[in-house]
């Protein structure tokens, strides 16, 4: 039996013609991934009319000093619940170290860091999360759905949300305006 590989610090990209729509032109920052399952959010759309410092004041944290950068669509599981991918700048409880890479944060105390002044130099919000059951993602990325790219903190956090995806397939060697649904055969 072979050990099962782990994707903690790469992007998934949808591929065209993926079946679930919600994850269509979708970058996926993959933090998680163990025998357990995965977990990932997705950071290439923006919620409309949801930023950073409406977040903020729900939690009557005081939004004075921060700028207001947008929320992303994190994914379908847990929507209202809110997720930071940082720079590794920044500790705090409960902080996931993805690969050396990014961190990923779920708990107040980085949000009250941030308002502070003392965060992390480069921080995305995101409400919800992408999920996967134990062995589903590796079942997934034997189809059509996924591919699997590098992760880069530049395009990470650089790089503006619709942008990413296609940055992303180019940072791989792909041109993803040649890309098409469906598989080919020979």
């Amino acid at each position: 039996m072979t050990a099962a590989r782990f994707y903690g610090g790469q992007f998934l990209l949808a591929l065209p013609g993926m079946e679930d729509m919600r994850f269509d032109h979708s970058v996926v920052a993959l933090c998680v991934h163990d025998e357990n399952g995965a977990l990932g959010i997705a950071v290439d759309e923006e919620i409309e009319g949801v930023r950073f410092r409406d977040l903020l004041e729900s939690f009557d944290i005081d939004p004075a000093g921060v700028a207001d950068v947008p929320v992303l669509r994190g994914g379908p599981v847990e929507p209202r619940r809110g997720f930071v991918l940082h720079s590794l700048d920044w500790g705090g409880q409960d902080m996931v170290d993805v690969g050396g890479l990014w961190g990923l944060s779920g708990s107040l105390d980085i949000l009250k860091a941030i308002a502070e002044g003392r965060g992390p130099s480069r921080y995305l919000i995101a409400l919800g999360y992408a999920g996967w059951g134990a062995g589903q993602l590796e079942q997934e990325l034997t189809g059509e759905s996924w591919f699997l790219a590098d992760g880069d903190p530049a395009l990470l956090f650089d790089m503006p949300a619709r942008r990413r995806w296609a940055a992303a397939f180019a940072a791989a060697g792909v041109d993803s305006s040649h890309l098409v649904p469906g598989a080919g055969s020979a």
